[in-house]
């Protein structure tokens, strides 16, 4: 009884198991984010063979807010974190990598001056706005719009919200494939499946080496690509039962928006149950909507590609030398950042032996009890318990 009251604790206020290690990631320009137990990793190939990476302490907002910790209240601080920072360090590994940055416009600058922030951080705030506003017209907008017109002439109202839903997962499955179809995207997608194959290594106690790495599987149960895929078969009932049935599209609309916080809190406790539960049929059965939309959204990645995750998620274990024997010892983090990344860079460089294609020699991750010599307070058991943005 007492263990049970004690786990239900732990759920409640996100707590994790004694001994449990939080791992989560995202593919970015040219590399892999991973953002470990106290640290947050970006790590990426430049153009001339070198992998680099920079760290920062990570502060989530739930360790100075308890409460954002709450079911369905940590779910919404998830989405929004992942929506924010997604696109600041997607940003910021293209420069890491070398791109040439954009040019604020002339908008951006005058908005820059009036805000007294620095325009590239406009241009990230510029470039959310327009994420959120094609989102919600392609994802919430059309799918309204047809149920209103559908309304005309179908009165049941399962049936509009099963039109609906139908609409809004035809919709985003189209999205991603599309995606897919462009080179800069579908190095990203690749940059994906390293990411998750990492991440199954570390999960499965063994060395962080690529030959380790590449046997595994790129399909992950707790991808945010099954987080998406979640929230639009859970807005399908959340919309039934507490959505607008009016035939007013503004009005439904309105609803649908309101209701989206509560959506997200949902489908985040629901991912996040599904990857802890038993491997029953029925636990299979849920996970394989997620699962199977992954195939569109990571790729098989190459050694090289490998290679760069895994130094990042060594970075962010805070590992000796994460590039092994061919880098430098890495710098402490820097103090004061949040969950944003925000703060002073650290930097890593090494020129890989050999060509990009080929996976150069790393420092081997330790397994088992090695965790807690090398991945300070990153002990016993090992689970990926972030989220990942394609």
């Amino acid at each position: 009884m007492a263990k049970g009251i004690q786990k239900f604790k732990d759920w409640f206020f996100g707590r994790l198991p004694q001994g449990c290690v939080s791992v989560g990631g995202q593919a970015v320009m040219e590399g892999v984010m991973m953002q470990g137990p106290r640290l947050t990793a970006i790590a990426v190939r430049q153009s001339d063979g070198k992998i680099v990476y920079r760290t920062r302490k990570t502060v989530r907002p739930g360790d100075k807010y308890p409460f954002l910790n709450w079911p369905i209240i940590r779910g919404v601080v998830s989405f929004v974190l992942s929506l924010v920072y997604g696109m600041k360090t997607l940003a910021e590994s293209a420069e890491m990598a070398g791109s040439q940055a954009e040019e604020p416009s002339a908008f951006e600058k005058k908005l820059a001056k009036a805000l007294h922030k620095k325009p590239d951080d406009v241009m990230i705030l510029c470039a959310v706005i327009l994420a959120i506003i094609l989102s919600v017209a392609l994802f919430f907008a059309l799918p309204t719009g047809i149920e209103a017109l559908c309304k005309l002439f179908i009165t049941n109202k399962l049936a509009l919200n099963l039109i609906g839903g139908a609409v809004r997962m035809t919709v985003f499955l189209l999205y991603v494939y599309l995606c897919s179809k462009l080179k800069e995207i579908r190095r990203v997608f690749q940059y994906h499946g390293a990411e998750h194959k990492s991440i199954f290594c570390f999960e499965a106690g063994e060395e962080l080496t690529v030959e380790n790495a590449r046997k595994f599987g790129r399909l992950h149960p707790r991808c945010g690509t099954s987080f998406l895929v979640i929230v639009m078969l859970i807005s399908i009932v959340v919309f039934l039962f507490f959505g607008s049935d009016s035939g007013n599209v503004l009005r439904r609309l309105g609803s649908r928006l309101a209701l989206l916080p509560l959506v997200a809190g949902i489908s985040y406790e629901v991912l996040k149950g599904l990857a802890r539960a038993e491997n029953t049929p029925l636990v299979r059965a849920l996970k394989w909507p997620g699962l199977m939309v992954q195939k569109i959204t990571t790729a098989e990645p190459d050694d090289s590609m490998l290679e760069v995750a895994l130094v990042s998620l060594k970075a962010a274990l805070e590992m000796k030398d994460p590039l092994g024997k061919n880098g430098a010892q890495g710098e402490e983090p820097s103090e004061g950042a949040d969950a944003s990344h925000d703060g002073e860079d650290v930097r890593g460089a090494a020129q890989a032996s050999q060509a990009p294609e080929e996976s150069a020699g790393a420092e081997p991750s330790p397994s088992g009890a090695k965790v807690r010599e090398d991945a300070r307070g990153s002990q016993g058991k090992r689970r990926h318990d972030g989220q990942t943005v394609a």
